[in-house]
């Protein structure tokens, strides 16, 4: 690649980003020639979780007055939440806030407009489902589903819902990562030949709460509703409070973390899912009676259906025992990287003059390209108030129910990152290879559809 081009391409990404943050914010000025601005939009919270409480309610409170948004209700089915969620609710809005049982009480309420959903990891999925049945927009946490059926039978109910729909990836609304995404779609990156990615922690409490555990008792709750669509189980305090750690109410890091890294594959690409996955782990530090890995390496492939021969890997690996490395994104090209933690593109790796002379090519170096200049990294703390990644996702939700249109992370989105953390998953627990049958829309293993 000549210098004149490498020019080309600098001046170019810095252009594309420039134009992507304009489009992702839209100025106050514009909201009053927007239909029905000047009607607040009134959300309920469905389940008051430590997310919700740390990063999901500061976020909607910082651009709440701006965009004419009150929070009048809050859903959850223990009673020490709803207490807590009353409580935090009310000294953020200054006005009193209903409190409910139960969803079925919360959907009553004909001055709702939208909701947050913050509840269990396999109950996004179903909880999605009520709430566009009741004609609310919904902006709902990720993993968006654990099984495909619940990934398909939320994806038609949103899709025939006609509502705004945002799954809480929070990357798609991240300007480096935009930029990115115009680099590689644009085709100066070149294709991706490969992706490296980790999610690193050292946290013994990761995803546990002993001393919740000890405290409620199921007549706190209501454990029945709690198991939405779940196999019938017995009362089990660290099932509710640490569903992380137990499948079948988490596939643990599968969901949580990979999730968030997997959905950008799928952006950057425009491929819809893996082609194939294989994955090996287990619980090798902390034997505390979790279910779940605290140690997991992924390989998926990620191509064409109808071209085998082509595509490229993502190699993907999680420990919550040593921290080194933290968490890193890479893309790689024949020309170069693009590494997500650094936000820069670089030729590293690129084909150099010397080794493309021995074959009679020539060099194929990308610039040196900083992808923004106000980056938001990604940290490994979930509940983070001050975190602008989601800070951003969660304002552009509440733009797009004002202005009807598309969300960064559309049902579409949700449904891509479902499957491919169902297929790591199903991989992990057959110790086989997953594959994906499209006229099925299956996860499949050894020829049959993987069920939990």
């Amino acid at each position: 690649m000549n210098n004149s081009r490498r020019d080309f391409l600098k001046k170019s990404i810095m252009g594309g980003a420039g134009i992507t943050l304009t489009a992702m914010g839209m100025p106050a000025s514009s909201y009053a020639r927007i239909l029905g601005a000047n009607d607040r939009v009134n959300v309920g919270l469905v389940g008051f979780s430590d997310r919700a409480r740390q990063a999901l309610l500061p976020c909607f409170f910082a651009n709440n007055k701006e965009l004419n948004f009150d929070l009048i209700g809050v859903s959850d089915i223990w009673n020490r939440r709803r207490d807590e969620g009353k409580a935090f609710l009310e000294n953020k809005t200054g006005h009193s806030i209903q409190t409910y049982v139960n969803n079925d009480e919360l959907y009553k309420n004909k001055d709702l407009d939208a909701v947050i959903i913050a509840t269990a990891d396999f109950q996004h999925a179903y909880h999605t489902i009520e709430a566009v049945g009741h004609k609310m927009d919904v902006y709902c946490e990720k993993p968006f589903a654990e099984t495909m059926e619940d990934a398909r039978a939320a994806l038609k109910a949103v899709k025939g819902s006609g509502k705004i729909f945002q799954v809480g990836t929070q990357r798609r609304s991240g300007p480096s990562y935009h930029a990115a995404a115009n680099f590689i779609k644009e085709g100066k990156f070149g294709p991706i030949t490969m992706v490296e990615m980790t999610w690193n922690v050292n946290q013994p409490g990761r995803w546990r709460r002993p001393e919740l555990v000890k405290s409620i008792r199921e007549s706190d709750t209501d454990w029945k509703r709690f198991l939405a669509g779940r196999p019938q189980d017995s009362w089990d305090p660290r099932k509710y409070l640490e569903f992380r750690l137990f499948w079948p109410y988490s596939s643990g890091i599968f969901g949580q973390w990979m999730t968030h890294q997997i959905d950008t594959v799928h952006w950057f690409s425009g491929l819809k899912h893996p082609r194939s996955a294989v994955a090996n782990g287990g619980i090798y530090v902390w034997k505390d009676g979790r279910a779940n890995a605290d140690t997991l390496t992924a390989v998926f492939e990620y191509g064409p259906e109808d071209d085998p021969k082509s595509g490229f890997q993502v190699m993907y690996s999680s420990r919550f025992h040593n921290s080194a490395g933290g968490i890193k994104e890479i893309y790689y090209s024949n020309g170069g990287t693009i590494d997500m933690d650094s936000n820069k593109i670089s030729h590293t790796g690129g084909l150099t003059e010397r080794e493309a002379q021995e074959m009679g090519m020539h060099a194929n170096l990308l610039p040196d390209i900083t992808l923004t200049s106000d980056a938001v990294k990604a940290t490994t703390s979930a509940n983070t108030g001050g975190d602008a990644l989601t800070n951003g996702h969660v304002r552009n939700w509440m733009e797009c129910v004002r202005s009807r249109k598309e969300t960064n992370a559309p049902i579409e989105a949700a449904y891509s990152h479902s499957i491919a953390l169902i297929m790591g998953n199903a991989a992990y627990r057959t110790g086989q290879k997953a594959t994906f049958d499209e006229g099925k829309q299956e996860v499949m293993v050894g020829g049959k559809a993987f069920i939990m």
